[in-house]
């Protein structure tokens, strides 16, 4: 999208637009929303992890956190019309936070060349999303009080196919970006 050149470090207008993209791009995520019981399945991790690949671990992590915060603040950036604190001390908060672990994670592994191969890529975004599950099952589980076999059942399993789904179309998208940006360098 906004490739630097070799030696060229990240300038703080490119690094701002950057982020303030990725932050839309997971705000607009968080509206395809399935309801469940306790956490809503959006298309919220197949954009974490494609950020996380595209832009790195530093801008990548920075980018989620730059969401968070916009949700803190009261934007309705968040599943569903809301914003606060609330999302992020309720059963989503576990899912939110993993959030910048995995940007960071896959944006690491790419940075590593794993972008590079879509084997490589599902791999890398795998790992983002045992990243994402694990967080969001430690919460309900632990913060949330619901204990390890209900938290799997309504934390874990529901997304299983669906993470599943996401990395594969993930895996294949990116690598297809990649090539129309380098074809217009």
């Amino acid at each position: 999208m906004w490739p630097t050149r070799p030696g060229e470090t990240v300038g703080a207008l490119r690094a701002f637009v950057l982020i303030a993209l990725g932050t839309a791009l997971m705000a607009l995520s968080a509206k395809v929303s399935l309801p469940l019981p306790y956490v809503p399945m959006t298309l919220q991790t197949l954009v974490v992890l494609m950020i996380g690949a595209a832009y790195g671990w530093r801008l990548g992590s920075a980018t989620m956190i730059a969401y968070l915060a916009e949700g803190a603040i009261g934007l309705p950036v968040f599943a569903g019309p809301v914003g606060g604190i609330a999302p992020l001390v309720g059963p989503t908060a576990g899912y939110l936070f993993g959030f910048i672990a995995a940007a960071f994670v896959t944006g690491w592994l790419s940075e590593r060349g794993w972008d590079r191969s879509v084997v490589l890529l599902f791999a890398a975004m795998a790992v983002g999303h045992i990243v994402i599950l694990a967080a969001g099952f430690g919460w309900l589980a632990f913060g949330l009080g619901l204990g390890a076999a209900k938290a799997w059942q309504v934390g874990i399993v529901p997304f299983i196919a669906a993470s599943l789904v996401k990395n594969a179309l993930g895996a294949t998208l990116m690598p297809a970006a990649r090539r129309i940006v380098d074809r217009r360098r």
